[in-house]
């Protein structure tokens, strides 16, 4: 909720000397946070985020959700567009920010349609698809965002039971780990306005507090609106209708700043309801006659009823039935004609199936010649019948002969390749051992006896001749040690992959190169070969980025959903044209394709001579060893 410090922070990002990708990062936040409150602004951050973006195809795939985000309050048939667009795209990509994502696709997606589909269209989409993707993330503020917006679907629907029950799923994800979250904020809003529907004043206030409590340190905060509504709606249920007016019209006046024009109407037609309760039918009426000129509400056909409706029992009250009579006619206008579309829908069912009856009769005497045909042919087809089966079974036999031979040659690939990396890692340890334990041993000892031998003789401490051979023996331990952790790094062995991988990135950087490591749910389980294999594909890529890419920037991102590892580096250097064979990197990379395949994975290399370079590698934790 602190908007002005999130927004400087973003603007701080997109101008300074990053990366392209954290740049249009920045520019799709900055877009989606000013959609609400300057459209002109938000245009222009959401293209440049695109412009920033052409490079990755992650960030690539991610502007078509913002660009839904732009047109969310604008235009639901392009939003709707620009969210499948979104589906289509970041379905490719297996990870935790990937399937976040893809989740809000779907989520708003089905926002965009339920005028068109109703609420039951929504709320499967939430069990569905929603809510799955997002406890697979494991980001527990989106997640208790989802369970926030079922439960209010659910108020709506008058099922209030179910409704308690998924705020208060979201209530307990956050009020521990993230007791000022906006997400939790309006978990107890929708509880606040659950508890009032089904008759608990009490327990509502109680809800409402909390919201209070999260919302009191911010008093710039953009929610307000919502809290002065459910406070409103307290006051109501309370029959304390003066305090509620007080709140709505706090509530109103905000949402007017904040440019909240849903919310806004909400609020005014709470307020209507109010009047009416006190039987002031002027005021009630005055507020009803200016939703009908905003416009906002009138825009579903469901709503305007309502407000015609309202109109005519309003005017009745007032005692002019003119109007009443006026809007009561367009109430029953705008009924007939939601009837009438239903009823030739059911017209239209009925001449279908009249037509289907009569054709019936010329159907079966057809069936009856072409039954006559048929027989006659029978035999004939029958014989082609086994003739094909016969060729079809000998064709099948031969195809699974092949991928049988195939899957052993495979197999045996596989095979020698276990050979060959088993044999590569235990020679690997037994020459660590050796230097470290032996030759590594063996310097130490003459580097000390020699610094004692220097510090018996007068004179020689001072002797600079003897000095530079101490420090070249220094030099020389230190060499050894190098080669030694690169050959089999002790803290894999003694610490387990995540701190190994965290240590190598730390060993590599150096003054003008920086490498950015993040680790998302790394699991100690991994088998100690699976761990090895993986040590070195991220040695292999990060030294591939380092010496051929001379990259200055690289952001290396593990993580694991299982049984999938998967590993991403993205780096800011000169690029490759994946398709030359002849290119410094192709060692490197072939060897880290034999690993992937090794360990039936997937590996994807986008890059581009002077546009740096990504890979996504995708590895089986759990392959037969």
């Amino acid at each position: 909720m602190k908007e002005k410090a999130y927004t400087d922070s973003l603007a701080q990002v997109l101008h300074s000397g990053g990366s392209d990708s954290g740049k249009a990062v920045a520019g799709f936040l900055l877009s989606d946070y000013w959609r609400t409150k300057d459209t002109s602004r938000s245009r222009a951050y959401l293209l440049q985020g695109r412009q920033l973006a052409n490079a990755y195809p992650y960030l690539k795939a991610l502007y078509y959700f913002y660009e839904g985000q732009y047109y969310f309050n604008t235009d639901m048939a392009r939003a709707a567009q620009s969210y499948k667009e979104a589906q289509t795209a970041l379905m490719t990509f297996r990870t935790p920010a990937a399937w976040q994502n893809l989740a809000a696709s779907w989520f708003n997606y089905g926002l965009m349609l339920r005028n068109e589909k109703g609420d039951s269209f929504l709320m499967d989409m939430l069990l569905n698809k929603v809510i799955p993707l997002s406890e697979r993330c494991g980001y527990p503020e989106k997640l208790a965002h989802y369970y926030v917006q079922l439960g209010t679907l659910l108020m709506n629907n008058a099922q209030f039971n179910k409704a308690e029950f998924y705020n208060q799923k979201a209530i307990d994800l956050l009020k521990d780990r993230f007791p000022a979250s906006t997400t939790l904020l309006f978990a107890y809003l929708s509880a606040t306005s659950t508890f009032i529907y089904d008759s608990r004043n009490e327990e509502a206030k109680k809800c409402l507090d909390k919201a209070k409590e999260i919302l009191t340190p911010f008093p710039e905060s953009i929610n307000y609106p919502d809290y002065y509504y459910n406070e409103g709606l307290y006051f109501s249920g309370i029959n304390r209708f003066e305090q509620a007016l007080v709140s709505l019209d706090k509530g109103i006046a905000l949402a007017e700043q904040y440019h909240q024009a849903p919310l806004l109407q909400i609020l005014t037609f709470r307020k209507y309801t109010i009047f009416l309760e006190k039987k002031d039918y002027k005021k009630a009426k005055q507020l009803l006659v200016g939703l009908v000129k905003n416009g906002n509400m009138m825009a579903e056909a469901n709503n305007r009823r309502t407000l015609y409706a309202e109109l005519a029992r309003t005017n009745e009250y007032l005692g002019d039935m003119t109007e009443a009579y006026h809007w009561s006619a367009k109430y029953g206008q705008l009924s007939d004609s939601l009837h009438g579309i239903q009823l030739k829908e059911k017209i239209a069912g009925l001449e279908t199936r009249f037509r289907n009856s009569e054709n019936q009769k010329e159907i079966a005497r057809l069936q009856e010649e072409k039954a006559r045909i048929t027989l006659s042919a029978s035999n004939s087809r029958l014989f082609n019948w086994l003739l094909g089966i016969t060729c079809l079974l000998l064709l099948v036999s031969a195809v699974f002969s092949w991928a049988f031979i195939r899957n052993q040659k495979k197999l045996q690939q596989l095979k020698v390749t276990r050979a060959m990396l088993e044999g590569e890692e235990r020679e690997r340890k037994r020459i660590a051992e050796d230097l470290h334990d032996g030759l590594g041993g063996m310097l130490s000892s003459v580097k000390i006896n020699l610094s004692g031998w220097v510090a018996g003789q007068p004179g020689s401490p001072h002797d600079q001749g003897l000095q530079k051979i101490i420090d070249q023996l220094d030099g020389s331990v230190g060499e050894l040690r190098r080669i030694a952790r690169n050959m089999m790094p002790e803290t894999l062995l003694k610490f387990g992959l995540e701190t190994a991988l965290k240590d190598l990135c730390e060993f590599y950087m150096r003054e003008g190169l920086h490498i950015e490591y993040q680790s998302f749910n790394i699991h100690d389980s991994i088998p100690l070969p699976w761990q090895i294999n993986i040590y070195r594909i991220v040695q292999e890529v990060l030294s591939n980025a380092i010496r051929h890419a001379d990259a200055t920037n690289i952001i290396l991102q593990c993580s694991q959903n299982e049984p999938v590892f998967f590993i991403t580096i993205e780096d800011n250097g000169k690029g490759f044209d994946p398709s030359e064979q002849g290119n410094n990197n192709g060692l490197g990379l072939l060897n880290v394709k034999s690993r992937v395949d090794y360990m039936k994975g997937k590996m994807m290399i986008s890059s581009a001579t002077g546009e740096g370079t990504v890979i996504n590698i995708e590895l089986s934790t759990y392959a037969d060893q």
